[in-house]
């Protein structure tokens, strides 16, 4: 797919090259001189003799062979053209600007493909079309500006639109954000966001390679191969930050279950960003901000000295990353006597370690040599410095920079005034640093780095369940929601512990199940869907009477077949489902069940398989796990068998994939046991 001709071409010709910068066949064309490529450079141009100093060949049979065509005419001339290109001159990749393609009509998808088979044909690579180009350090090859510093060791940059590619960079430049590369994919019509990964993972090498790895994405496609790139990247030592939009369309969608409620396709990124080590991003400063964090060093432990001569910001600050889960450990002792004696009277270094306004060079350089010798329980530093206009604070980010080249532990420069001191800021990004104005959106980013997962393992072993016995079930019936004795046998072949239950029909059924197996019992309806919304549900039921009267009465309410007996037992409600999402294969959920699901809707999330340490994790953590924990003496819930549980679900959608949603809700948990009492099960086969 992407090739070398794209990467790094010999030649170039820009088809629809102008003399008129303000179109897109003018401004790639200029930038693209602008940035010294030092390739061979022609202009296809059939109204013009010369193209900003070039030869333009009016006739595209007088072309040389070129590695890249960058295309700006209109739709309706691609085809043909892109057709003779790769046939009589051998150009293998193509950067396509035009619109009027799949994002506009049919007709337009139709063409977009015949040009994907023409270039497929020569095993050719397409970016585009209704896109604004690639750039890394060989050519310029987008029509837009700014034109973001090239660095190897910057970002390599990948967006799903080209708008937002610029307002990103424009996010990222003033802070001193560098790139490697930039690709603005338009609609995907060969190369998408994921096979962009997928290059990126194939030819990365640590320590050589661009370490960060920046997304825009508006759809995934390919929910896989995202996954499996992102994963190995990260494995390798880069890392990943990303923003996906279009998250709510889904939140509106109605949904038959608990589960289906909870479960949507933004969940779903959720899900897989986590797994894959994935940093979500929910903008374009916090994506721009992550990424300034990464670039730097990561901290050996969560414990940050905030250093500053300005109270207000360290607050915030400190605010930020304790909300956060990060420490503000006390610095104190004789150390921090000795280090106090070196500041001016009335600062602290308690932490935040205030060293006042009136704080100079001299004095912070006596910091952060104390917090990177002196101070164990430190494992970074933020030095907050702006400036009221009064005098120049060169010295003081000078400090910094020479800080930053000698010491272990990671210094993050917040340095706020972007007026005042504009020119001192600009000096210190010139050394190839990167600034972090706002102490918030900085301190937002550092959570998300620090408290970053890991990419699950390669290689998930899935726990046992007896398939021979699922797939029986599963062959055996149509769509939608599965008879009480359909989900029973699942349940059993799956390994999940229940409640003793039985369909009965009449009363006396209803009785006998009571006598065999002890009261108390509970009472369901079979036939709706929300039990508890038309009175179905009847709980701690102690004697004959009772059992006859109810039964009566729920046989009446609508749509109802039979009635569910079951145990009623005694424990914390929790919860697990699970549900199919497009594209992205099942989900599995877990939280505290009943009607708390509803109310306060804590679940974690995981995409199957689950291994046994994510669920583990996906248990802890709940808002709601001091409950699962055991509080103001109620018994707690056994979480190995709980983690059990989640991960026998995982295994079930593996073995059953036609099972769209399902719900366990409530099981019932204490030390001993954690039992399904309620259960549903829908299957589509389509």
């Amino acid at each position: 797919m992407i090739n070398q001709q794209l990467i790094n071409p010999k030649s170039i010709v820009v088809v629809g090259g102008s003399n008129d910068i303000e179109k897109p066949g003018g401004k790639i064309l200029k930038n693209i001189k602008d940035g010294d490529y030092k390739g061979e450079l022609f202009v296809a141009n059939p109204k013009e003799d010369t193209v900003q100093g070039l030869k333009s060949y009016k006739d595209i049979n007088d072309l040389p062979n070129t590695d890249l065509a960058i295309i700006a005419i209109a739709a309706k001339h691609t085809l043909p053209t892109i057709e003779f290109l790769t046939q009589k001159k051998n150009t293998k990749a193509f950067i396509i600007l035009s619109a009027g393609f799949s994002e506009e009509s049919e007709e337009g998808a139709v063409l977009e493909q015949k040009i994907v088979d023409a270039v497929n044909k020569v095993n050719g690579c397409i970016i585009g079309p209704n896109c604004i180009g690639f750039l890394n350090s060989n050519y310029s090859g987008v029509f837009t500006t700014p034109i973001p510093k090239l660095n190897e060791k910057g970002c390599d940059f990948v967006s799903g639109s080209g708008a937002t590619a610029v307002f990103i960079m424009e996010s990222g430049m003033p802070k001193g954000l560098t790139f490697s590369s930039v690709y603005s994919v338009g609609n995907s019509a060969q190369i998408g966001v994921e096979e962009v990964l997928k290059y990126l993972d194939e030819t990365y090498e640590h320590g050589v390679s661009s370490p960060v790895k920046l997304l825009y994405i508006e759809n995934i496609d390919n929910p896989g191969m995202l996954y499996k790139h992102a994963s190995s990247l990260i494995r390798k030592g880069a890392k990943i930050a990303a923003v996906k939009s279009g998250g709510s369309e889904a939140g509106s969608r109605a949904a038959s279950s608990h589960t289906g409620a909870l479960a949507s396709s933004d969940v779903a990124v959720d899900a897989l960003f986590e797994k894959a080590g994935i940093i979500r991003c929910s903008g374009r400063e916090e994506l721009a901000t992550v990424a300034g964090i990464l670039i730097h060093p990561k901290p050996q432990g969560k414990n940050i000295a905030i250093i500053t001569h300005a109270g207000g910001p360290a607050v915030m600050l400190t605010d930020t990353l304790s909300n956060g889960g990060l420490e503000i450990p006390p610095i104190e002792g004789k150390k921090a006597d000795e280090l106090l004696e070196k500041l001016y009277p009335g600062s602290s270094v308690a932490n935040p370690i205030d060293f006042l306004a009136t704080g100079n060079a001299e004095q912070l350089g006596h910091i952060i040599d104390a917090c990177e010798n002196d101070f164990d329980n430190i494992d970074a530093m933020v030095v907050i410095f702006g400036s009221p206009g009064l005098f120049p604070v060169y010295s003081v980010y000078e400090v910094i920079n020479e800080k930053m080249k000698t010491c272990k532990k990671p210094i993050y420069p917040v340095l706020p005034s972007v007026i005042n001191a504009e020119d001192e800021i600009n000096s210190f990004i010139k050394m190839d640093r990167i600034n972090f104005p706002d102490e918030v959106i900085f301190g937002d980013g550092l959570c998300k780095v620090l408290n970053a997962p890991s990419p699950a393992k390669e290689k998930i072993d899935a726990i046992d369940v007896d398939v021979k016995r699922i797939r029986k079930v599963i062959d055996n019936v149509g769509n939608g929601y599965l008879e009480p004795d359909a989900v029973f046998e699942i349940l059993d072949a799956a390994g999940i512990d229940r409640a003793i239950e039985e369909v009965v029909k009449n009363e006396n059924d209803a009785v006998n199940f009571a006598e065999e197996n002890g009261y108390p019992v509970v009472m369901k309806v079979v036939g709706p869907v929300h039990k508890s919304d038309v009175g179905g549900v009847v709980l701690n039921v102690k004697d004959e009477e009772t059992i006859r009267k109810e039964f009566k009465r729920l046989m009446k309410i609508k749509d109802t077949k039979a009635v569910l007996m079951g145990q009623m037992l005694s424990g914390t409600e929790v919860f697990i489902g699970a549900k199919h999402e497009e594209n992205f294969g099942h989900m599995v959920l877990a939280g505290l069940g009943g009607i708390f699901i509803e109310i306060f809707k804590d679940v974690s999330t995981s995409l199957v398989p689950v291994s046994k340490n994510k669920a583990e994790k996906m248990i802890k953590k709940l808002k709601s796990y001091k409950v699962i924990q055991g509080i103001r003496g109620q018994e707690p819930v056994n979480e190995d068998i709980f983690a059990d549980q989640i991960m026998r679900i995982s295994s079930l959608m593996q073995a059953a994939p036609e099972i769209f949603e399902m719900d366990l809700n409530p099981l019932l948990g204490n030390s001993k046991y954690v039992k399904a009492v309620d259960a549903r099960i829908r299957v589509e086969k389509d």
